[in-house]
């Protein structure tokens, strides 16, 4: 049953999965089958990513966490929300939801080189996962127990990278107080040649603005650059575009990239935005792909898992005391 799930998992579908069995073991397994394994795995390691959420809320709930911060190192975590399409319409007759993605790692974790042109190259060797579907409020606890396992409490710096969303800036300030969050560079810059576009007509003129106003942010000017963009405060953009000056005001404290770069720290949030192709869209998101939310998520618990490496030491382990046998 482990086998066959972790080949499901790893495989683009159950369809794959059974011809996968037969062409390589000669043995008929009906992706109906697999898809039943796959459920009642992912189920218990599910359950039991809950469980470890419930923990951390009854914890904190009484008291906050008490770390000795004695390793000098930096501990990185990352979130982001990604739209998954399910058979299910909610009062608006949508079908999507999003799963909320969280990964934690370590400076310990990366790995550094230089390639033939002499350019600076790192690779992340080293990582954890967690998925959930579900409400910023229950998700908040997964983020927290995964945060802990990876050594939050023990390292004196915490960084925090994201896009700069509301309900992100409103995790790190009630649980990870001591944190450091930073606005991933890219979005930033994004929004800003966003927001130009909405602002001019005219193609040159905006590039122009654009490289201007990204330079100086990245340079740590932002008062600088609010008091140039100061009369475009009352805009109101349409669906997809920020007002650039409430952006910038809300993530004030989260835009000194000198001194981020001078502490040595990460100022692109890469790692979610790859984690989210990893963990969900290259499973869940192919074409003509539709899922039933609660099984959905067996299967994000499962590749979150894989994912991180983990599947021989946590999966594993789990199912079989689940089944009772040592």
């Amino acid at each position: 049953m482990l086998e066959i799930a972790y080949w499901a998992i790893k495989s683009s579908s159950y369809q794959d999965t059974e011809d996968y069995f037969k062409r390589v073991y000669n043995v008929e397994i009906s992706d109906d089958t697999i898809r039943n394994i796959v459920n009642y795995i992912g189920k218990i390691i599910f359950d039991a990513d809950c469980e470890a959420a419930e923990s951390v809320r009854k914890i904190i709930d009484k008291q906050s966490i008490d770390g000795n911060f004695s390793d000098d190192g930096i501990l990185y975590l990352m979130t982001d929300g990604a739209a998954l399409n399910t058979r299910i319409k909610d009062d608006n007759g949508s079908t999507w939801r999003e799963n909320k993605l969280a990964i934690a790692f370590t400076n310990k974790n990366i790995r550094y080189w230089k390639n033939k042109k002499g350019i600076l190259c790192h690779r992340i060797v080293k990582r954890e996962y967690i998925s959930y579907i579900g409400s910023v409020e229950k998700f908040k606890y997964h983020f927290l127990a995964l945060a802990i396992r990876n050594g939050y409490g023990k390292y004196k710096q915490t960084v925090i990278l994201s896009d700069g969303g509301t309900w992100i800036r409103n995790i790190k300030e009630e649980l990870f107080p001591d944190a450091q969050q930073i606005l991933d560079l890219f979005h930033l810059k994004e929004n800003v040649y966003s927001f130009s576009k909405y602002i001019f007509n005219n193609k040159s003129l905006y590039k122009d603005w654009s490289e201007e106003i990204c330079k100086m942010l990245e340079d740590g000017e932002w008062e600088k650059v609010l008091t140039k963009i100061e009369k475009y405060k009352g805009e109101k953009p349409n669906t997809g575009c920020v007002n650039l000056y409430n952006y910038i005001v809300n993530n004030k404290n989260n835009i000194n990239y000198p001194l981020y770069k001078e502490k040595g720290f990460f100022v692109g949030s890469g790692a979610i935005d790859s984690g989210n192709k990893v963990v969900m869209q290259n499973r869940l998101k192919l074409p003509g792909m539709r899922w039933n939310t609660k099984t959905a998520q067996f299967v994000l618990s499962l590749k979150a898992k894989l994912e991180s490496r983990l599947w021989d030491s946590t999966v594993v382990p789990l199912v079989l005391k689940k089944m009772g046998i040592q």
